[in-house]
């Protein structure tokens, strides 16, 4: 017997979006990878987020093993854009405490 020995792609796709996601799923790659490097086995990680499949996220965390300079480039890059929109999102929305204590003081009048 033969065993074939096959290259596989990594189950990895980038939506519309520029957001690198695993198998046919909609969870995102930094979060398997944060998610396994926090110390989460690949069963464990599937069982949080049961959309993906077991042999995706052993695919996935090995190809980030192998890649990892790249992929770490490419975590940076979410993180940075997230703190952009964060930021951006602050900028234009009201200070949520203000809302808050207004919000407390009418509730005291009535009562």
């Amino acid at each position: 017997m033969n065993l074939v020995l096959e290259r596989e792609t990594p189950p990895l796709y980038e939506d519309q979006t520029g957001a690198i996601r695993v198998g046919n799923s909609r969870v995102l790659l930094e979060t398997v990878i944060r998610t396994f490097q926090d110390g989460a086995s690949p069963e464990t990680i599937v069982h949080r987020y049961s959309t993906l499949s077991l042999s995706d996220v052993y695919n996935t965390i090995g190809y980030y093993l192998r890649h990892q300079d790249a992929v770490e480039m490419y975590l940076s890059q979410r993180e940075q854009l997230a703190e952009s929109v964060q930021q951006r999102l602050s900028s234009i929305q009201p200070d949520l405490s203000l809302i808050r204590s207004r919000l407390l003081s009418r509730q005291n009048l009535q009562q």
